[in-house]
């Protein structure tokens, strides 16, 4: 049967690495047919990328035949169309749908995945507003803590991380924005959650080097060195650390290297109290 034949091919892929949204707009009432016959036009529509039509279809499916063993297939089948078709919106709601009906479907895994994957698509560049990063990151947690073990929790791990490396450098472009403008303290919150909230990112060095730019703006000699100190234990190779070894005067050079033991130098001593 064409419709077995499909699921095997959709299970072979990643045990249906597919997902999407609900319903296409216009659509026109479709007559009562047998469910094979709805399955298959609805599989030979995504077949051949007219994903409206498969959306429309497999809906029609769990519609038309909700006992049927097919129903909650073509429910994320026509989520994974519309996702297809980046109807974003109407693959989450189709998405949330699915996982409050079927929470212990065999394939939530990856109906979470897929949800996490309709947030993370529309991320913007740094410069624009990251509420849909915020929501892919909350979705990847999500999935990561129930399901540990799935087969999509390592992607979801690095794109989870990618996610905290954009955030951080949203964070650092408003951060910069403030210490280029002489709002030194608005700028040094910033780089400081920078350090405490995305350890694991790309930006720290920078947000060390910032902070320390920031710190001497200000006058603060002993902050400034003790954040050059934290810099140059954790990233001594960095560029950020030649650059903020160059801001320092001859004094904090030398304490620096005289005084190597001086200081605990863990990203952590510095949100410890003093």
């Amino acid at each position: 049967m064409k419709a077995l034949k499909y699921t095997v091919m959709l299970l072979a892929l990643g045990g249906f690495a597919l997902t999407g949204c609900a319903s296409g707009d216009g659509k026109d009432k479709i007559e009562e047919r047998p469910v094979e016959d709805l399955y298959n036009t609805a599989a030979a529509a995504l077949d051949a990328g007219d994903y409206k039509q498969a959306t429309q279809m497999f809906e029609e499916v769990e519609r038309q035949h909700p006992y049927s063993q097919w129903a909650t297939r073509a429910e994320l089948l026509a989520a994974y169309s519309s996702y297809k078709d980046t109807r974003y919106d109407e693959a989450i709601l189709a998405l949330d749908r699915f996982i409050e009906l079927h929470p212990g479907n065999k394939d939530i895994d990856y109906a979470l995945y897929l949800k996490a994957l309709c947030f993370y698509e529309q991320i913007s560049d740094v410069a624009r507003d990251q509420a849909m990063t915020e929501e892919a990151l909350d979705a990847f947690n999500v999935l990561i803590r129930r399901f540990p073990d799935s087969q999509y929790s390592r992607s979801a791990t690095f794109k989870r991380d990618l996610t905290l490396d954009h955030l951080a450098g949203k964070e650092m472009e408003i951060g910069r924005y403030y210490l280029n403008r002489g709002q030194v303290n608005a700028s040094i919150n910033r780089f400081r959650t920078v350090i405490a909230d995305y350890q694991t990112t790309t930006h720290v060095p920078e947000a060390l080097h910032r902070l320390v730019e920031a710190y001497l703006t200000l006058g603060l000699r002993g902050e400034a060195t003790r954040v050059a100190a934290v810099l140059g234990h954790n990233y001594p190779g960095s560029k950020w650390y030649e650059d903020t070894y160059k801001l320092l005067d001859a004094e904090q050079r030398q304490q620096l290297l005289d005084d190597r033991d001086w200081l605990d130098k863990t990203v952590e001593s510095l949100f410890k109290p003093d």
